[in-house]
């Protein structure tokens, strides 16, 4: 009768992780750049042949790969990444990889995210504009031009977040390994004037958190039943 207690409480556990893992998503829905966190859990067993029981692993998060849906602004300060590539950004936590490309210049021509800190190219290095040339002209392979100057280049990067990954503000991630520049790949690139939206959907985080409440439910119900079950045998041993 125990084990139906612990196999309940891990259940619990492993409910409430998803539940945080959905109301993140959804707090995030219009974030810019912002990429869903999914969670995957696993059996763990414990014993073996027919007293063997099965309790739900703590679980593992993960970073959906799914591209959000770009939106054109006309600012030419506002790039998106087309393909799976990221920007980087130099933080006091380190390099940051990021999708949310609304930069500006500042009055040293530093190139920087709306947090602020510099956006890096394919070297690891700031990017640094001049500050007179006005809006630079980005290509599709993120080279920046002032005129008929080129200026600089925004850099692509390529990262395995991993399991259990850390995000950094809205929605950076922070890399477990050095991230690897992107250079002469087609399928990847930089568009101009658009930001890449959330790819976070709502309908089904909310048809997800309605799974959740339901199985919470259920588990409370069988906690419940066990705890009678219990309750009954130690009256009825205890009357003899």
């Amino acid at each position: 009768m125990q084990d139906s207690l612990y196999v309940s409480l891990s259940s619990q556990l492993a409910l409430q992780k998803r539940l945080d893992t959905i109301a993140d998503n959804v707090a995030n829905a219009s974030t810019v750049g912002f990429r869903a966190t999914g969670v995957k859990f696993e059996d763990v067993v414990s014993g073996a042949g027919q007293r063997s029981v099965s309790f739900a692993s703590a679980g593992q998060t993960y970073l959906s790969t799914a591209n959000g849906p770009l939106t054109e602004t006309g600012n030419p300060f506002d790039f998106a990444v087309q393909g799976n590539a990221w920007f980087a950004l130099q933080t006091p936590g380190g390099t940051v990889m990021t999708r949310d490309g609304r930069f500006s210049m500042n009055e040293n021509g530093e190139l920087l995210s709306i947090e602020g800190y510099p956006v890096l190219d394919a070297g690891g290095a700031p990017i640094q504009l001049d500050p007179r040339g006005g809006p630079p002209k980005a290509g599709g392979d993120g080279s920046l031009r002032q005129g008929t100057q080129l200026a600089g280049a925004i850099g692509l990067y390529n990262f395995d977040p991993g399991q259990n990954f850390v995000r950094y503000g809205n929605s950076g991630i922070v890399p477990a390994r050095a991230p690897e520049p992107i250079t002469d790949r087609i399928d990847v690139g930089v568009a101009q004037g658009f930001v890449e939206d959330s790819n976070v959907n709502p309908v089904l985080e909310m048809t997800r958190l309605i799974q959740v409440q339901r199985a919470f439910e259920n588990v409370a119900a069988l906690m419940r039943q066990t705890e009678g079950t219990t309750d009954d045998a130690i009256k009825t041993l205890g009357s003899k």
